[in-house]
């Protein structure tokens, strides 16, 4: 593994991948981080008044929205988050949207691509809910 640049940590998180994997595509295998932590509950797509829009990507944007609104809140950035788990209720759902996924992604979080993994459920205790994302960021001292 190539040693980590450890003076980049006043800056924010910064990926962590070991030498010779190949580079994954939309999320980091690990990354490292120096600060206070927040952590978001799972977040899901509904606005401010409760309601959910019956289309996925509707939900991903709104979900997305939330997160960065909890960020902002705590006084931190889409770039601060270190881990971001996403839950689904239907894989082919998402893989069949993946282009819209990416470019909402993009549009509200950013190019920051933190360690992420991806989980099918059921359902989720909002019973609209499509997708719930948690996450956890790291804002520098």
């Amino acid at each position: 593994m190539a040693p980590v640049n450890r003076d980049a940590l006043k800056h924010g998180p910064i990926a962590v991948e070991p030498e010779g994997w190949p580079q994954p595509k939309g999320y980091s295998n690990g990354m490292m981080a120096r600060g206070t932590l927040l952590a978001t509950g799972g977040l899901v797509g509904w606005d401010v008044q409760g309601q959910f829009s019956d289309d996925f990507i509707a939900q991903v944007i709104q979900t997305l929205r939330n997160t960065a609104a909890v960020l902002e809140a705590a006084g931190a950035k889409p770039e601060h988050i270190v881990r971001m788990t996403w839950y689904v209720t239907d894989m082919d759902n998402y893989r069949s949207n993946l282009r819209g996924i990416g470019s909402a992604y993009r549009d509200i979080i950013g190019r920051h691509f933190p360690a992420m993994a991806l989980v099918q459920v059921v359902s989720l205790v909002e019973p609209r809910a499509l997708v719930e994302i948690e996450t956890t960021a790291v804002i520098p001292d």
